[in-house]
């Protein structure tokens, strides 16, 4: 099967942890991702890449708050463009490379529409920028106005919701540089959010996840795959334990039953994991949750349990059949 497929990477995966995030060790990693791209291309899919920019993002915040005697700091959705254009300038770059200019690749600065009224509002618990002593976080929480919690004793950090995505605004250009035969780099960060406030549209300081964005993009361009891109093969239950088993081929109920055990940590799984079903659920007819390399062999893949590709969510799995 081949068609359209949404891929999603993480900024992690461009930083990896450990790394100072310098440009040569960010281009090393996209490298890498891009050259997994290119198989996708190469075996006739369209793709978009969706990309996370966690590490960049905080690492700007951090610029912006030890330069704000000099220049003035840029609010959370100015710095959500700004690391769109760095990282869809990498990614481009990579895959031009990866492709040896076979490909044409653009990258779209893509804002995403999200409700004022989401609960996530008045519950802010995404963190971002850098650590603070308690006196300053104190003293940035009454003259900024920000949310600011302990952060696993490492000290303070300024937390921001992270709501729902909605519309893409840019999505009419995104499915029309998709029929024009584009690979497109879209919804860097999960989109930068924007919301009707009064009569005006502006930007809003939030955080959309990456994957759930990636979810909602795949669905608005009616994408044939989403392939979650992550740091192991397959998606694990009792992950870490001697009982741990991987997952290969399931369906969106079973998926859901393991999130609602507690298999999959929101730090870590349980976002891929949900994205997944919310796409399954609206209509999409397959997830993969694997690393690059893996990430088109899972999608040839046509099998159940095949230990070497990673792991797929269908809607249905007839279980007689998987029995059989």
């Amino acid at each position: 099967m081949t068609g359209t497929a949404v891929v999603a990477l993480g900024g992690n995966a461009i930083t990896a942890e450990g790394e100072a995030g310098t440009y040569e060790e960010q281009r090393a990693n996209a490298d890498v991702m891009a050259r997994s791209i290119v198989e996708l291309i190469d075996d006739g899919w369209r793709v978009v890449i969706v990309h996370g920019n966690g590490p960049q993002v905080g690492n700007l915040a951090i610029q912006q708050d030890r330069g704000r005697d000099a220049v003035p700091e840029m609010p959370l959705f100015a710095l959500d463009a700004m690391t769109q254009g760095q990282l869809g300038s990498l990614m481009a770059i990579a895959l031009y490379r990866a492709g040896g200019g076979r490909h044409h690749i653009v990258g779209i600065l893509s804002h995403v529409i999200v409700d004022l009224n989401d609960p996530a509002f008045n519950h802010p618990t995404k963190p971002i920028g850098p650590f603070y002593s308690q006196s300053e976080a104190t003293r940035l929480a009454e003259t900024r106005g920000w949310d600011i919690v302990e952060d696993s004793g490492r000290g303070y950090r300024r937390v921001v919701p992270s709501p729902r995505p909605g519309k893409f605004v840019e999505i009419q250009a995104v499915r029309s540089l998709l029929d024009a035969g584009h690979v497109v780099v879209a919804d860097g960060g999960g989109g930068i959010p924007v919301a009707r406030q009064g009569d005006l549209w502006d930007g809003v300081d939030a955080v959309i996840d990456k994957d759930y964005a990636a979810a909602e993009l795949a669905l608005q361009v009616d994408a044939d795959a989403l392939v979650l891109v992550t740091g192991v093969d397959s998606v694990m239950l009792d992950f870490g334990t001697d009982s741990q088993r991987r997952l290969g081929r399931i369906d969106v109920a079973e998926a859901e039953h393991h999130l609602a055990a507690g298999q999959f940590p929101e730090g870590s799984m349980g976002p891929k994991v949900r994205a997944a079903t919310r796409f399954l659920r609206g209509g999409g007819p397959l997830a993969v949750i694997t690393t690059a390399p893996l990430a088109a062999a899972t999608l040839r893949f046509q099998g159940d349990n095949d230990t070497l590709v990673g792991t797929r969510i269908v809607p249905v799995v007839d279980r007689e059949e998987a029995n059989g």
